[in-house]
This record gives C-alpha cells, sequence and structure tokens, in this order.
C-alpha cells in the first residue's frame, strides 16, 4: 500500500497537492460511465438557454474556441432542448436558466448545492436529462460568475492554459476527451473578492496596448477581462496613469459588467472616478477649500456606475497619490468619508450597507486609524503591505468584527522609495504565502488585491495569489514546491516539468535577493567569500539548465518559454553579470591591472546584451507581438526613480605598460580546524572567528500544542526559512516548556560573542511595540529581542532594499567546548533565515549575503 501511495505522490495525484488543477476529471479514455466530449471524430452539442447571463453567452462561445483548439472540432450550439440529441453539455445559471431550473426541479441535479451560494458551480453528468438526450454533461453555476468559472475550468481540464494568450501558451492537440462521473466542483470562494491592479503601465504596457488596440480600450480590456476570469478572480482596479476607464472607451464598463468582473478604482480614486478625470479647470483637489467641486464630481461618478457591479472606492488623498494634510486629518477625512456616503445613498437610492464599499488604510491614511479614526462597519477596511510585500497592520486577534471584513492590497510592483521595481519578476511565492496566510489567519477574507504592474512578466505568481485567494486553506509550506510542478506541467505539455519547475523556483529566489534596479557594483563582495563569483556561477547554472531546456523543446512552446522562462534567467543573469564586472573593473584599474581593460568591454559586451534579449523579446517572439513589454528601464538608477533610458555603468581603463600583472587580493578563508582533535566536537563549529548556521539545519525543534515549527524551503537569500505556524496566535510566554530551536554550536574561543539573527524583513503589524523572540546560550537567562525596535524610515528602506532584517544579540561564553544555541518563539510570523555568531571582533568579513554555511559535526 505504501508503494502505492509513493507513486501517486510522484506521479502528482497527491491527495494533498493543490494546484492549478486540483481534481483532473477529463481522461483520454473512454468508458460507459464516462462523457464523451470528444471521441472517434464527433463533439458534444453545446446547449445554453438564449436568456442566461450575456456573459455565459460570451464564455460559452469561448470553450466552443477552446474545444476546436484542442480537437479541431466544431461544437454545435442549440438553443432549445426540442434540438439536442445524444450526447450534450448543458450549461446554465441556476435561477436564470429554465433548463438548469427544470433539471433541479426533477431532482436530476441537486439544487441544494446551488442555491444561495457564491460563484459555485458543479459539473457532473446526468444520464437521460430530457427527452433525446441520451447523456449530458451539466455545468450549472450559483451566479453568473459561478457558471463562468464552470465553463473556463472545463477549458482548463482540456488543456487550455489563462496564460494561451498572454503568454502564447500552445493547445495540446487531443482526439479522445472523457469526463469522468461524479460532481465536481471547486465549492465557493473562500476570499470573496479576488483581483488585480494594473499600474505603473508607462512605457511597456502602454507602448503595447496603443499599438496594439489603440489604448486601454474594450477590446484590450476583453483579453484582461477574460485572463481574470480563467484564474478564477473577479474584481479589477483597472490601469490609471493618465488613462480613464469609464472615459477612454465608454464600452469598458459596459464589457465589465457582461463579463461579471467587479469593478473598482485604486486606493486614492473615490467614487469610481479616475484621477486623471480631474482636471485643472476643477480647481483644486482640496475639500476644505472646494468641496462643491469634488461632491459634483463624485456624484457624477456614481451616477455612471449605474446598477455596475462596483465596490465604490472611499475616503481620500492628496493631488497625484501623495498624502493629503501635513499632520493626523482625522475629523476631515470622517467628514468627507461621511459626504461621500450620503451621495452614494443620494444617487443609488438604496440603504448604504447595500452598496460596498472600501476604504484603503494606504501609507499615512493607517495613522489616522491607529489613532481613532472611525470607519462605518458596513466599509471593507483594505490594509495595505509597504509596497514591498510585508504587510503593515493586520486586525487584532480579539477584535470585535466587522460587517465589511478586511482586504488586503499587496504588491509584486512599485513606483516609490526606496526604488522603483517594476522591470522583471523579483517575487517568491513563498513569501507571498506566508504574508497572505498569516492575513487569512488574521481574518482578512473579503478582499484580495495585487499590483501586477503591466501583468507581464508577473504572470507566474498573479496565478499563484488569485489560486490561493480561492482557497488559502489548501496551500501550506510544504506543497509550494507542488505549485511549481504543476504550473511547469500545465504551460508546457508536460515537458521537462521538474527541471522547469527548479529554474522557477531558484530564479524567482535570486532574484528577490535584491531587486534588479536596486543592484550595483558593490552589492556582491569580489574579495568576500568568493560572493559574487559565487552568485554569478549560481546565475550561470541556471542559464546553462534554461538553454538545454530551450534546445530540447517543441517548437511550439518557444515563445511561452521565452517570455515565462528563458527571458528572465538570461535577462537577470546577465544583468548581476554586468555588475560584478563592473566591480571588478574597477578593483583591477585601481591595482593598475591590465586585466581592468578586459573588464571594461565585457562591461560593454553585457550592457549591449542587454539590450539584444530585449529586442529579441519584442521583435522575434510571436512575431513581434510583445513589442514595448519590456522597455522598462533598469540600469542606471540614481535615486528612488528610473532614469529616461538605461544607462552603462561607468568604468575605467588602464593604460598597458610592462608591469607584471599582479593577483587579486581577494580575502580566502583557510580553516584554522585542520590541526585540531575534533573528536569531541559536536554541532557547527567556530573557524576563522565565526560560525555561520541556515536556519533550516537546527538540532532539534521543541514545538507546543499550539504552535509548530515550520520549514519554509526555498524562502530565503540562501537557502530556507522556518517560523511557527499557526499565526493566529497570541504572544508565547517564555518557559522551560516554550517551543524554541536549538542550534548545537562547538567554540574554540570564550568570551564575549555575537549572534546576529537574519530574519525576513516582516513589519510590527498589530498593536504594540513590535515582534519579538528569545535568545539564549545553555542555560541562561533568554534575551528578549525586538525585530521592529528600530522603525525608522531608515531601517525600514534598509531592511527591504536588502531584502533581510538583522538583529543582533551580544553573549558571555564562559569556557570554549559543546554550546546550545536557543531560539524561542514568542510571535509568530517572524520568519528565521540565518544565524552568524561572531566569536572574535570584525573576523566576519563584510558581504551581502553573510558568510557561507560552517562546518557540521553532529
Amino acid at each position: 500500500m505504501l508503494n502505492i501511495i509513493s507513486l501517486l505522490f510522484l506521479i502528482g495525484l497527491s491527495t494533498n497537492t493543490y494546484a492549478i488543477n486540483p481534481e483532473k476529471y477529463i481522461v483520454n479514455q473512454s468508458s460507459a460511465k464516462n462523457f464523451p466530449l470528444v471521441s472517434k471524430g464527433k463533439i458534444a452539442s453545446i446547449l445554453v438557454d438564449d436568456k442566461d447571463y450575456a456573459g455565459v453567452l460570451k464564455v460559452a462561445g469561448h470553450l466552443e474556441n477552446d474545444i476546436f483548439k484542442v480537437s479541431d472540432l466544431h461544437s454545435k450550439r442549440i438553443k432549445n432542448i426540442s434540438e439536442a440529441e445524444g450526447f450534450v453539455v448543458i450549461i446554465g445559471t441556476f435561477g436564470k436558466s429554465e433548463i438548469i431550473n427544470q433539471l433541479a426541479k426533477e431532482g436530476k441535479i441537486d439544487a441544494n448545492q446551488l442555491q444561495g451560494k457564491w460563484e459555485k458551480f458543479t459539473t457532473q453528468i446526468v444520464e437521460n436529462p430530457f427527452k433525446g438526450i441520451k447523456k449530458a454533461l451539466v455545468i450549472a453555476g450559483s451566479d453568473k460568475r459561478g457558471t463562468i468559472y464552470g465553463i473556463y475550468d472545463l477549458s482548463s481540464q482540456i488543456g487550455v492554459s489563462p496564460w494561451y494568450f498572454w503568454a502564447d501558451v500552445p493547445v495540446k492537440k487531443q482526439s479522445e476527451l472523457h469526463v469522468l462521473p461524479g460532481i465536481h466542483s471547486q465549492g465557493e470562494p473562500k476570499v470573496k473578492y479576488r483581483g488585480i491592479f494594473i499600474n505603473d503601465e508607462a512605457p511597456a504596457l502602454t507602448g503595447w496596448a496603443f499599438e496594439k488596440f489603440g489604448g486601454f480600450n474594450s477590446k484590450f480590456y476583453d483579453n484582461v477581462f477574460e485572463l481574470i476570469l480563467r484564474m478564477k478572480g473577479n474584481y479589477l482596479w483597472p490601469a490609471m496613469w493618465g488613462r480613464m476607464f469609464y472615459v477612454d472607451d465608454p464600452q469598458n464598463a459596459v464589457l465589465a459588467d457582461e463579463y461579471g468582473i467587479v469593478m473598482g478604482t485604486s486606493h486614492h480614486e473615490p467614487l469610481t472616478r479616475a484621477h486623471a478625470e480631474w482636471g485643472k479647470e476643477k480647481g483644486k483637489w482640496d475639500f476644505n477649500t472646494n468641496s462643491e467641486a469634488l461632491i459634483t464630481f463624485w456624484k457624477d461618478g456614481i451616477k455612471r456606475m449605474g446598477n455596475k457591479e462596483t465596490i465604490v472606492t472611499i475616503g481620500m488623498r492628496g493631488d497625484g497619490d501623495e498624502p493629503m494634510t501635513e499632520g493626523t486629518a482625522i475629523g476631515l477625512l470622517e467628514n468627507i468619508v461621511k459626504t461621500q456616503r450620503n451621495i452614494i445613498q443620494e444617487v443609488t437610492k438604496k440603504p448604504i450597507e447595500e452598496t460596498p464599499q472600501m476604504w484603503a488604510l494606504y501609507k499615512e491614511v493607517q495613522d489616522y486609524y491607529d489613532k481613532g479614526m472611525t470607519v462605518p462597519d458596513d466599509v471593507t477596511l483594505l490594509l495595505c503591505d509597504d509596497n514591498w510585500g510585508n504587510i503593515r497592520k493586520l486586525p487584532e486577534l480579539n477584535a470585535k468584527p466587522r460587517k465589511g471584513g478586511y482586504g488586503i492590497y499587496y504588491h509584486y510592483d512599485y513606483v516609490g522609495g526606496p526604488r522603483n521595481y517594476k522591470w522583471i519578476n523579483t517575487n517568491q511565492i513563498e513569501r507571498t504565502w506566508e504574508q497572505m496566510d498569516l492575513a487569512y489567519q488574521h481574518g482578512v477574507d473579503k478582499i484580495w488585491i495585487v499590483n501586477v504592474g503591466d501583468i507581464k512578466p508577473m504572470e507566474f505568481p498573479i496565478e499563484f495569489f488569485l489560486d490561493m485567494a480561492w482557497n488559502p486553506e489548501k496551500f501550506n509550506a510544504g506543497n509550494l514546491q507542488d505549485y511549481y510542478v504543476n504550473w511547469a506541467k500545465e504551460n508546457f505539455g508536460g515537458q521537462f516539468t521538474v527541471e522547469i519547475a527548479e529554474i522557477l523556483k531558484l530564479y524567482t529566489k535570486y532574484n528577490a535577493r535584491r531587486k534588479p534596479e536596486l543592484l550595483d557594483e558593490k552589492t556582491y563582495s569580489i574579495t568576500n567569500y568568493n560572493e559574487a563569483d559565487r552568485v554569478v556561477a549560481d546565475y550561470q547554472k541556471l542559464v546553462k539548465k534554461t538553454n538545454a531546456i530551450n534546445e530540447k523543446l517543441k517548437p511550439e512552446y518557444k515563445d511561452a518559454y521565452y517570455q515565462l522562462v528563458l527571458f528572465p534567467v538570461l535577462a537577470s543573469a546577465n544583468l548581476n553579470e554586468l555588475y560584478v564586472a563592473t566591480a571588478k573593473n574597477h578593483l583591477y584599474a585601481e591595482q593598475g591591472r591590465a586585466s581592468a581593460n578586459d573588464y571594461a568591454e565585457k562591461v560593454k559586451s553585457l550592457f549591449e546584451k542587454d539590450s539584444l534579449l530585449t529586442n529579441y523579446y519584442h521583435t522575434k517572439v510571436a512575431n513581434g507581438k510583445w513589442n514595448h513589454m519590456m522597455s522598462q528601464t533598469h540600469i542606471g538608477y540614481t535615486n528612488w526613480q528610473q532614469p529616461d533610458k538605461n544607462v552603462i555603468p561607468k568604468t575605467k581603463t588602464v593604460e598597458i605598460s610592462n608591469k607584471v600583472e599582479t593577483k587579486t587580493s581577494t580575502k580566502a578563508e583557510t580553516s584554522t580546524n585542520k590541526n585540531r582533535n575534533l573528536e569531541h566536537v559536536r554541532g557547527f563549529v567556530e573557524d576563522n572567528g565565526y560560525i555561520s548556521i541556515e536556519s533550516k539545519n537546527y538540532s532539534k525543534a521543541i514545538n507546543s500544542d499550539s504552535v509548530k515549527w515550520t520549514v519554509i524551503p526555498n524562502l530565503g537569500k540562501t537557502d530556507a526559512g522556518i517560523t511557527i505556524k499557526p499565526s493566529n496566535v497570541q504572544p508565547i510566554e517564555i518557559s522551560e516548556q516554550s517551543p524554541r530551536l536549538e542550534y548545537n554550536v562547538h567554540f574554540f574561543s570564550k568570551g564575549k560573542i555575537k549572534v546576529k539573527a537574519y530574519f525576513s524583513p516582516t513589519i510590527n503589524f498589530k498593536n504594540g511595540d513590535g515582534l519579538k523572540f528569545g535568545i539564549a546560550f545553555d542555560s541562561e537567562k533568554p534575551q528578549i529581542m525586538n525585530l521592529n525596535a528600530d522603525f525608522s524610515e531608515k531601517a525600514w528602506a534598509s531592511s527591504v532594499a536588502n531584502n533581510i532584517k538583522i538583529i543582533t544579540s551580544e553573549h558571555q561564553i564562559e569556557k570554549s567546548g559543546n554550546h546550545v544555541l536557543k531560539i524561542y518563539a514568542i510571535d509568530p510570523a517572524l520568519v528565521l533565515q540565518k544565524i552568524v555568531i561572531e566569536t572574535e571582533e570584525e573576523k566576519v568579513l563584510e558581504s551581502y549575503l553573510g558568510p557561507p554555511e560552517s562546518f557540521r559535526k553532529e
């Protein structure tokens, strides 16, 4: 039995695996019990009540196209039961489709599965549903989006990726498609509104959209709405850099409503009005001095909204997404919101709580809330990250429930300090999971929305975000690896699945160490621990592996592979190598070495290569379909704002003479332990004045009844992270039974030492002075350390730029020998990545990633 379970796990049928398709119900073999969607050159007809929602009829057409792409057969669309015969796919919305209502009334489908449910679908085989129909596959939805999700779910099951348009993922041909018996459903979503925000969209997406569609019009948004729905999202903040969703093309809003996309506007665009709609002729964006114009402006927004499904943004920030006033303007904001809610109620003629509203606690607005600003109970409080993927605020565990609930506004892309990041994907799904799981465990389940920049090249983390939002409970630290595997399998037709999964995992890990826009020649040390060379070598290994797969991939997958895998790997590797070459040029020039000139040439060559990779993306991939899409500048930043164009790093040249080439003065370490007797040594061993430990390599983990230590593989600059789960626990008082990690270490020295604990840059998201942990050696009294003791802007900027927060404690070691370092859990959500123990002053050399892990003897 055990061997069978192992085999199932290996082929991806593990019961705890969750991915794009948690349950496969399409097979290529016929049987008497299955439903033949496509078989022996024949295809089932599609029956949809033409009184169903227009969006359902539209998406049923997408299913017909999808089946054709797979089978080369056209299905027949029928409108009446009388036309149907043989094998039929019946699609409809419970309560809207007479056909579905009749099946429910006759007990052929279970109405209780759908009635009153939110966005639920059931897909099942019904024998002899009506006269003349031998067998039907019935896709029934509880509401419009439920039906649409059911349709797109079948498309996904037959092998059509949500990214067939947005990343040119090909559709694999199949001549036999059979549906397995059973009721196939993904239930109701755990998070009510799940969406994306198109933002910071110039120059890349803007250039592309204008070239392909003439702008951000309904032709453009048709592709966006479809993409969101195929990933079971339902919510959109539209592009807003000089763009006006409702004005640029009035059909935008009509089409969104048809599809069932819930529209919103960004956190600083109240009452459905785009920021770009506020022209100078309307006066100052100031409620104190220009309230009449603002009230008229907002009223017009709600009138225009009509009955279209919308979450109305309320509140106000200053003009151009700036803080509104100096100091805390609580009374003013409360008055503004009261005015806005009166407008909504007056125009809609409905009780205010019947119009969904959202107030974003973004930046300084959170300070107002913390200082007592009143938010009406029916309004959803949209909490935010720090723009760098670290959540700033969560509801207290003992907080009174709010009718409007809570949401999170998260970022994969950002324009602002300490630096813009918008060129390439630098988001690890492990960090997204860890932070969003934290939010969900604190009761944040009304809205999840993520800033995705230009959509491309964030394809992979976007789908992860929306998949997780559907059911966060299906994801855990142990099955994130499966997500990479399943995503690779779905998008590359099962070719090189494990290898592609590994590449996705590693390139995002390497890129997350430091955003490309923040990289420079000083990032990695070229003299200590071989750091820079190791970073380049790791990328080069990835390049070699990625190129090798590209050579062997079926030709039709190469466009998708370039976009989703090859370009991010090649471009990121090239950029890192560019800065390391610059660093070597500078060092060798200072040393008067002729090889400095070689590195100056290498910098030129690598800088040019960056433009060639981009040019290939723009002109060759999918026959130039994606021109402009990778035009975001990323080399030559000097402050937070992007340069107008990429700027080659400055290099130095050396005049060639008859000088002898001198050797590099790199500090290569040699072990001081060679002649020592290590017989009685236990644990990580001191060498060269330090011990370096990856957090997951503990000697012992002591759990409690309420929390367990959880390793999050791949989350970390060098290896993994470790934290306690669940996250919805009160602080733990340290005792002898406390949950803790123990690390066996061996010191040859004694006296004063420092322990540097490397943590993910988690923010204090709750009331109180910070997130804490305990630290001690052996039986000494634990020191209580605060991750957030320094909450200055400077400390925050440094921690997000470096993607690490290092907390230093000092200890006295009375005698050399074996010792135990203990890390005690107090608050949840601290993610420990690495520990560096400094046993001799200034022996730990300067580096970005810290020293490599020390020798261990257990």
